[in-house]
């Protein structure tokens, strides 16, 4: 399915049909294309409204495949010469596997496969280069990575507009629907509501009796939410409350809403305690990535690669 990529492309592309050549491995554009298909068909549908944007996506996208691919044959040639071996049998094992979690049994591979242009042996070679690559990459690269305290600390100093917070306050809300814009009905049904709260009946219980939203069977609650969460003829109201006020009903066109303030918070950074295992992710994939670029990079030194 060419046509969702630009002709401009191919056509400064695909004139010989190689992209980049690793050691004695060829990688022609056809297989840039291939790999970069599923990207390509969700950018389509992203930026449909926008050619241009859709075309300078769609480039990045091809490059960025065309960098994983050489990536991929660099660690494949690291594999041969390095004189590791992968049994056989332990290919056929895979196989096997994949045959029974993903096609149930053999005869539904052979006709996905013939759908996709593909042969029995491209597809078992791919399983092959996949685990491979998989493994290498564990080997030399998924090692274990201890951040010091004071990397998490300089981070989340650096870092805090990450994990402030706005104001919030811990709601209850009761949704009453519409049936059309014009509907008086639930305006009135809010106000009678909003009396017997007043008169000292539990809000939740109302909420639960009355409330159509989706948070219904918990009386109406909403937890701790930000203005930003809320609409802005909610929000509006429910930051001037304060907590144990209800409000009036607030009418709109699809529904009426009587809402609870229980408590508040005003805007405040997520202390480290709490944020410091993110942090810590954060900063291992990091390490992670720079680890696999040096890997990389020494692979490269050590392969011929030449771009088309």
């Amino acid at each position: 399915m060419l046509a969702m990529f630009s002709p401009a492309i191919l056509r400064a592309d695909v004139a010989d049909g190689v992209k980049a050549v690793v050691n004695d491995r060829v990688i022609t554009f056809a297989e840039v294309e291939d790999y970069t298909r599923p990207a390509a068909e969700a950018l389509r549908r992203q930026y449909a409204a926008q050619p241009e944007v859709f075309q300078q996506k769609l480039k990045e996208a091809l490059d960025d495949s065309l960098e994983q691919l050489v990536d991929r044959a660099l660690i494949l040639h690291y594999f041969e010469t390095e004189g590791y071996k992968l049994p056989d049998s332990f290919v056929d094992q895979m196989v096997q596997e994949r045959i029974r979690e993903k096609f149930g049994d053999r005869v539904t591979l052979m006709k996905t496969l013939q759908a996709q242009g593909m042969t029995f042996e491209q597809f078992r070679k791919q399983l092959r280069e996949q685990y491979v690559e998989s493994a290498l990459r564990n080997q030399n690269v998924q090692r274990e990575i201890t951040i010091s305290p004071f990397k998490i600390e300089s981070y989340y100093q650096a870092n805090q507009e990450k994990y402030k917070l706005e104001d919030q306050v811990k709601l209850r809300m009761i949704v009453l629907t519409k049936t059309s814009p014009d509907d008086t009905n639930v305006l009135e049904i809010a106000r009678e509501i909003k009396i017997k709260v007043k008169e000292g009946t539990p809000f939740t219980e109302m909420a639960a009796v009355y409330s159509q939203g989706s948070q219904q069977h918990a009386g109406g609650d909403w937890g701790w939410v930000e203005r930003s969460v809320l609409r802005k003829e909610l929000a509006d109201v429910a930051f001037k409350l304060t907590p144990g006020q209800t409000s009036d009903p607030i009418d709109t066109p699809e529904a009426t809403y009587f809402m609870l303030v229980e408590e508040k918070k005003p805007a405040h950074f997520r202390p480290l305690s709490e944020v410091r295992p993110d942090v810590e992710k954060t900063l291992k994939v990091q390490e992670q990535a720079k680890l696999e670029k040096a890997w990389i990079d020494g692979l490269k030194k050590k392969t011929f690669i030449r771009y088309f």
